[in-house]
């Protein structure tokens, strides 16, 4: 899917890791919430509340969930999926444009 139809956006963007992580929130006719944004170059560790699954649309980055000592690649065309609870540690290789859809 390359777009989202019938949405509301949060003005107010989110800004996370002094400016490393910008995005905005989108608000699906049917109650479902998404962030879309940009991750730049940089090293970073997320927490999770709700499950999360990442969808990459451009860039690279390494990606090691909480508890796991290997590394994984991905990049543009790709996602993963993050635990409810948990967190990630993430290393942007390149800038990172992707869609995360909760729950």
């Amino acid at each position: 899917m390359s777009q989202f139809d019938n949405v509301s956006v949060v003005k107010k963007a989110n800004i996370y890791f002094d400016g490393k992580c910008v995005s905005h929130t989108l608000l699906l006719a049917d109650g479902t919430r998404k962030t879309i944004g940009v991750i730049f170059p940089s090293s970073l560790t997320f927490n999770t509340a709700a499950s999360e699954v990442m969808e990459l649309n451009a860039g690279r980055c390494r990606i090691r969930l909480a508890g796991e000592s290997e590394w994984r690649n991905y990049s543009g065309g790709e996602r993963f999926a993050v635990p409810a609870n948990s967190s990630f540690d993430i290393e942007t290789l390149e800038t990172l444009d992707y869609v995360c859809h909760f729950g």
